[in-house]
């Protein structure tokens, strides 16, 4: 009788076991002599992508960041031009690009990026600043008087011509307004009647201690082939003066 030939027929669960890699996971990623995901496999792979993701995402920013700089620098000119918008026929206005405001202007729109449109935005809003900050020029006028233009002129030559050019700069607002001429016209008729007093001549009436401690100092009281008698009585008189005005208090 022959031998009937067994055949094992494969079971439920031995099918399950050898498909059981699900099929989103790569043959890569999956062990089969564990029949499981191969972590190792898995966690190389991702951090492999990852430092080439990021590596390129660096390349991108750096490249960003260079594109918008040369796009920032093909706007800014070689040099700004200073273009001066319209001023009022009644406003006298020196502006110039040499002024520290507009210096400055000049180098924060350049630090900035800015193009020449740009920079004379910043120009005209300076312009229109300064401008709705002036004085009323036809009001003042009329609080000096029918003589106005006169006397404006005449506080103006004064000051030209005996005060020093840096002076006559800090001043030069005065001759704006009806008050500041008027207080340039006693200063010039204080001038015309009695001397302008020295430092000398306000210590000599009312001397401090330290204005004569700092008359001491002075060679012309101590320092021999400089020493002065008249300055050195006139220190002494001070002192007698000071004294003096101690006990009378």
């Amino acid at each position: 009788m022959a031998e009937e030939e067994v055949v094992t027929q494969p079971t439920e669960q031995t099918e399950q076991t050898e498909n059981s890699k699900p099929d989103y996971v790569q043959d890569k990623f999956w062990n089969k002599d564990l029949n499981e995901i191969n972590i190792e496999e898995l966690s190389s792979s991702y951090n492999s992508l990852e430092k080439k993701l990021g590596a390129r995402t660096e390349d991108l920013s750096k490249q960003i960041r260079e594109d918008i700089s040369n796009e920032v620098k093909a706007n800014v000119p070689e040099k700004y031009e200073l273009k001066i918008p319209e001023i009022p026929e009644n406003v006298q206005m020196d502006i110039n690009a040499e002024m520290p405001l507009l210096k400055w202007w000049g180098e924060t729109a350049r630090e900035k990026g800015l193009s020449q449109e740009e920079y004379n935005k910043g120009i005209e809003a300076f312009v229109n600043n300064e401008v709705a900050n002036l004085p009323d020029v036809d009001g003042e006028k009329e609080l000096l008087g029918d003589n106005a233009n006169a006397r404006i002129e005449a506080a103006d030559l004064w000051s030209k011509k005996n005060l020093t050019k840096e002076s006559y700069e800090a001043i030069a607002n005065f001759a704006t307004t009806a008050n500041g001429v008027k207080a340039l016209e006693e200063i010039i008729k204080l001038n015309k009647d009695a001397p302008m007093p020295t430092v000398e001549t306000a210590i000599e009436a009312a001397p401090s201690l330290d204005d004569l401690r700092s008359m001491m100092k002075d060679p012309r009281y101590w320092k021999d082939g400089d020493r002065d008698p008249a300055y050195i009585a006139k220190v002494g008189n001070l002192y007698e003066k000071y004294y003096g005005n101690q006990k009378a208090s």
